[in-house]
């Protein structure tokens, strides 16, 4: 019985079949639904949209100038009053009192030579000097007793009282004491102009500042051989070069096709490469006038209008040759933008600024235009990188990739 029963099991195909097909294709539908939503996810943040290529401008700091600048150009700092300082003898440097960056005074004592053997020439003729004036006092009583027994001796001639001889005597001996006073006085002249030589040779051998200044090198130190020439062996020259700080300027080259830009008084900012973040005012002080054929320029000095003391001989520089002075409120960097960098959506100002390989919609509020640049007062900082010409229908998130200059 229990063979027969199950002999007659079947099972029915035609029954299961639609219901397994149904659930299929619900699975299908539904796997299929997930990928769509996957696939459009991923396209919608970009993940699989194609990248845009874009060209890329930085966020600066320029200086209103810059929109009316009519040449720039380049040169260096140089010091219009400078001095090699040296001595005019030959002697050993036994002091020096500067050193680089000291400032010195006119007339100031930088250095000393050895002055032993001057000042005792010096002192000897003080003393031929002296013993000359007491010649001359000798001089001046002998004459003064010679004229009056001269004067005497005459009157007792004429009254017969001595003879023709005595006379004589009398006047020679006065002729004599005149001629030892002139020869007395001009001992003095000469012991007096032989001492002041002997002074002026101490004074050699103290090294005194030509004019007020700044010392830019010492070239030499005690116990160095100074000569006027240098010529020997292991003597120096100059003992320090100084330079007149008051009297820097900027010498620069500009081409013969654009001196016609430049004329005297002109006013001009200045950067020092040095000082990259600081500009100073500066007017054409002098085209000089010759031109250098090998390099078909001209120079030309720029005056600085405000001193600092940061600027040094020997900087470069940059020139900008404005067409008119700049303004006070000109005269402060600002935060600025390439103008074609910016769109304007619903009276808004935006820019799409680049996030790796990747950009981001930023909000942005402008300021004044200057050129083709345009100020940004906020959403951006200097160094920010945002895209250059962006197009309508970029957005957040955009993949790009940055055309190669």
């Amino acid at each position: 019985m229990a063979n027969e029963d199950l002999s007659k099991l079947r099972i029915e195909k035609e029954k299961i079949s639609p219901r397994i097909q149904r659930r299929k294709k619900y699975i299908y539908l539904l796997i299929a639904l997930i990928l769509i939503l996957v696939f459009g996810t991923l396209y919608a943040t970009g993940i699989l949209s194609p990248s845009v290529q874009v060209e890329a401008t930085n966020v600066v700091h320029m200086y209103p100038a810059q929109s009316f600048t009519l040449l720039n150009a380049s040169g260096y700092v140089v010091a219009q009053r400078k001095a090699a300082v040296a001595s005019k003898i030959t002697g050993r440097l036994v002091s020096i009192s500067v050193e680089e960056g000291s400032r010195v005074r006119t007339g100031q004592v930088i250095a000393r030579l050895e002055s032993e053997d001057v000042i005792a020439a010096r002192d000897q003729a003080e003393a031929n000097l002296n013993a000359t004036r007491y010649n001359l006092e000798q001089a001046k009583a002998e004459l003064h007793d010679a004229t009056l027994s001269f004067n005497r001796t005459k009157d007792l001639l004429e009254q017969g009282f001595v003879s023709k001889a005595e006379y004589d005597a009398s006047e020679a001996r006065y002729k004599k004491a005149m001629a030892a006073v002139s020869a007395a006085e001009a001992a003095i002249k000469a012991n007096t102009a032989a001492l002041q030589g002997a002074k002026v040779a101490v004074e050699y051998t103290l090294i005194r500042a030509p004019f007020d200044a700044v010392v830019l090198t010492k070239n030499a130190d005690i116990g160095d051989i100074i000569t006027p020439l240098g010529a020997a062996a292991n003597a120096k020259a100059a003992v320090v070069t100084i330079a007149d700080m008051n009297s820097i300027q900027i010498e620069t080259d500009v081409s013969e096709s654009n001196l016609q830009l430049v004329k005297i008084g002109q006013p001009c900012e200045i950067q020092l490469d040095a000082l990259p973040d600081s500009r100073f005012s500066g007017v054409v002080h002098m085209i000089v006038p010759t031109a250098d054929r090998t390099k078909a320029t001209v120079m030309v000095k720029i005056r600085f209008i405000d001193k600092d003391s940061r600027i040094l001989p020997e900087m470069s520089a940059k020139v900008a040759f404005l067409s008119r002075e700049a303004k006070s409120d000109e005269q402060k960097p600002r935060t600025a933008l390439n103008a074609s960098a910016v769109l304007t959506r619903n009276d808004k100002h935006i820019v799409y600024r680049i996030q790796e390989n990747r950009v981001k919609k930023a909000s942005i509020t402008v300021g004044d235009q200057f050129g083709d640049m345009i100020e940004i007062l906020s959403g951006l900082k200097v160094g920010d990188r945002v895209v250059l010409k962006p197009l309508d229908k970029m957005k957040d998130g955009t993949r790009i990739k940055l055309l190669e200059k």
